[in-house]
């Protein structure tokens, strides 16, 4: 085998983690504001900010004027509990279950809120039987596995006249992927993902039918405070405002305010989808002229274009300590930094694709990955 040459270019920002994610082009700690660091987090200046992120997050996202906004903390974790905490036990419950955070959610739903849910699974690389989503049933699910690369492809498998409430964790698609706001009625994401903000804050996005729930509905268990939706007259509407729900990171609030600040001066929304697919488009390319590797996820309709799982194809190198090594290589020569698939995944890279990468970045990787795997395999 003939070793494949040194490659010169490098990528300018070899960032590729799936979390955080990279940061915004151009981003400098230095440009944050940082006059509001040390207030109260209730001061008022302190609250215009929220109130100034909450927009700016409505308006770059375009959630819908009906759609209540939550920042919650513990980033899309803590997003994700909260909704399940506050919503589930009314009627019966379906989980989606293809990745690691699937699985984590059907667990949560089982074992700590003793529902009885029906957990519709698939391995790592297929997306369950959609068929069997039932529309009198509150669904959980994530829109995009960020541990399988694999995403649904839209949101037709939920009925437009369900009953149940579909409460999608859309973490690693929101900001990068059209999401069907008239189909889903809770959706989550963080700070820390498509944007490249910093960890700690999660986001909550509730339809006029999950805030309907809350209003009615008095879950038969104790929620801590910190994942409390409820007053004492219903779902608790000052949450909307983007107020806080207890003390949140002022410098994570204004770096999330600098990364919506971007956001919007590209072209918002449609800018970065637009992103998000021309990476997922040039690392497509390499892995449809490279032998040694292709992606997890099977079928190409199915296939993330944020966090892109592949997989060696050769089982003898498909190892821990293989794709430890070829990693390390990469990071010794400062191309490619935390592109391991996730500990819960088969062995294999995980790349990110999402908005705040550039293209030009992506292109430089294909040849870099080519040359760690001639080093280690030549």
């Amino acid at each position: 085998m003939t070793r494949a040459p040194r490659p010169q270019l490098k990528p300018a920002r070899p960032w590729f983690s799936s979390g955080p994610t990279a940061k915004p082009p151009g981003w400098r700690m230095q440009d944050l504001s940082s006059d509001l660091m040390g207030r109260n987090i209730r001061a008022p200046e302190v609250l215009a900010r929220f109130d100034h992120a909450h927009a700016l997050t409505r308006q770059v996202l375009e959630i819908p004027a009906d759609h209540a906004l939550c920042f919650l903390p513990a980033s899309d974790t803590g997003a994700v509990e909260a909704a399940l905490w506050n919503l589930l036990g009314e009627r019966p419950v379906q989980v989606l279950a293809y990745d690691n955070f699937g699985q984590l959610w059907a667990s949560d739903v089982r074992d700590h809120l003793g529902l009885e849910a029906e957990v519709i699974s698939a391995p790592y690389g297929d997306l369950p039987d959609l068929a069997r989503v039932r529309p009198d049933h509150d669904l959980v699910f994530a829109w995009n596995g960020t541990t399988s690369g694999v995403r649904v492809p839209d949101a037709a498998f939920i009925a437009p006249d369900r009953s149940g409430l579909a409460i999608c964790d859309a973490t690693s698609a929101a900001f990068c992927m059209p999401l069907d706001w008239g189909r889903l009625d809770v959706v989550t994401f963080s700070f820390q993902k498509a944007l490249g903000g910093d960890a700690g804050i999660g986001a909550l996005v509730l339809s006029p039918r999950a805030i309907a729930r809350l209003d009615r509905y008095v879950p038969d268990r104790p929620i801590p405070k910190i994942l409390r939706l409820r007053g004492s007259d219903g779902f608790d509407r000052k949450l909307a405002t983007g107020a806080p729900i207890n003390t949140y990171s002022i410098l994570t609030l204004e770096d999330w305010i600098a990364a919506l600040a971007w956001a919007h001066e590209i072209g918002g929304l449609e800018a970065l989808i637009r992103r998000t697919r021309s990476n997922f488009e040039a690392l497509s390319a390499w892995i449809g002229t490279t032998p040694w590797i292709d992606f997890l996820a099977h079928d190409p309709a199915c296939r993330s274009e944020t966090s892109v799982c592949l997989g060696f194809l050769d089982p003898k190198v498909a190892t821990r300590e293989f794709v430890g090594r070829f990693c390390a290589l990469l990071a010794e020569q400062g191309v490619a930094f935390d592109i391991e698939s996730h500990r819960a995944a088969p062995p294999g890279l995980r790349i990110w694709c999402g908005a705040t990468v550039e293209t030009a970045d992506i292109a430089a990787l294909g040849p870099w990955l080519d040359w760690a795997w001639s080093e280690l395999t030549g």
